[in-house]
């Protein structure tokens, strides 16, 4: 029986690490964008955990308004979490390893965070809408039980569209070339460097963000549609004013964070580059979980309210302490 040639069979070998490209490779850039980053990790963890916290301990938010926003914020968090670290050790070593089964798991998580993220937004906009739309019946509307299945829902779809994802990259094979062009292990790069990708990977890819993005905004249009039309026949002015900006926050991350996802994913590659891609991709891995936090505190009267009545028992404590 014929034999493959040591080298052949070497370049057909499935690899068991790959090498992270990283940002850049230009050394004089790498301790700046070190710190750059870091400080926007660091601004990211503080202010989603200081949400978290801040609706935790504050029995005025435990309404669905903020229940959502508590899991937008744990989601944010750990989507940064699941990104940030492994990029930061980019800028100092020389060559960012991560094993396969380390790469496939931070492939899923990055997915379910990306799902979860879409579908609270989408979730966000429905208790807008009968906040809004049907404010007699809110209490009635949005039950704990009704909240808990609009969770459901959206941890379950992010569960869906990290499975689908993972397992389309999962099965392919990898060659002896493992540097991925990106500074994580994103589908694109990975369907890239495989070396028996087909045009039905990349179809699935698209078809499985098109539900992710697509649901949600057509879910958030909806409610926006009918929202609009609920202000729209509001006589006074100061009540326009009022439903509108209990909407703006919302907007706001909603159109930073889909506007984003969707210049990155839904454009082919042949328009959109890796190169430029991965850069274009640290706006909704980076930038989108930590203005988020800054959004709806700075822009909310009742975060704001909370906030400075938290500081006020932590600056009483430490005062009666010492």
């Amino acid at each position: 029986m014929q034999t493959l040639p040591e080298e052949h069979a070497d370049n057909t070998s499935s690899v068991t690490e790959f090498v992270l490209a990283g940002l850049t490779g230009q050394p004089g850039l790498q301790v700046p964008l070190l710190l750059l980053f870091l400080g926007f990790y660091v601004v990211t963890v503080v202010g989603n955990l200081g949400l978290v916290v801040l609706i935790g301990l504050n029995p005025p938010l435990h309404v669905p308004m903020y229940l959502f926003l508590f899991n937008l914020s744990f989601i944010d968090f750990s989507f940064s979490a699941t990104i940030v670290p492994k990029m930061l050790v980019s800028f100092v070593t020389k060559k960012n390893t991560i094993s396969y089964a380390g790469c496939m798991t931070q492939l899923f998580f990055f997915c379910f965070f990306v799902f979860a993220e879409s579908f609270v937004l989408s979730a966000m906009a429905y208790d807008r809408y009968v906040a809004i739309c049907k404010p007699l019946l809110y209490t009635v509307t949005m039950s704990p039980r009704v909240c808990f299945f609009l969770l459901l829902g959206v941890y379950g779809m992010g569960v869906w569209g990290a499975m689908a994802h993972t397992g389309n990259v999962a099965f392919l094979t990898f060659c002896a070339d493992n540097l991925v062009n990106h500074y994580m292990c994103d589908i694109l790069p990975l369907l890239e460097l495989s070396c028996d990708s087909s045009y039905i990977n990349l179809l699935v890819v698209f078809l499985v963000v098109a539900v992710g993005i697509g649901l949600p905004i057509a879910a958030i249009f909806i409610s926006y549609g009918f929202i609009l039309s609920s202000i729209f026949h509001i006589s006074s002015i100061e009540g326009r004013s009022k439903a509108f900006s209990t909407c703006s926050s919302h907007i706001i991350a909603v159109s930073l964070f889909f506007g984003s996802g969707a210049f990155m994913y839904l454009k082919p590659p042949s328009i959109l580059p890796l190169d430029r891609g991965k850069v274009s991709s640290l706006f909704y891995t980076i930038v989108v979980p930590m203005v988020n936090p800054l959004i709806y505190s700075l822009r909310n009267k009742d975060v704001r309210a909370a906030m400075k009545k938290t500081l006020g028992r932590i600056t009483s404590f430490w005062n009666k302490k010492y």
